[in-house]
């Protein structure tokens, strides 16, 4: 779980402000557990691709998220 507080930390790190980061963590959570969890051990790079190629299937707050942050 550490590792996946991690991961949502790098893609919000374009934010700066820790108080930015909650709202992308609850957001991208969910689909973190259901679409990328195979590779949730494989590094904040695996992740971050699985949800790019999952952008299809993402609730619209996590892309929205991801869009805002340059991904």
């Amino acid at each position: 779980m550490a590792r996946f507080l991690f991961i949502v930390s790098l893609v919000l790190c374009a934010s700066g402000a820790s108080a930015q980061q909650q709202p992308g963590h609850d957001a991208c959570a969910r689909d973190v557990t259901r679409h990328c969890r195979a590779v949730m051990n494989n590094g904040d790079s695996a992740v971050l691709a699985c949800l790019k190629q999952n952008r299809t299937k993402l609730s619209k707050g996590c892309d929205k998220v991801l869009t805002d942050h340059g991904q």
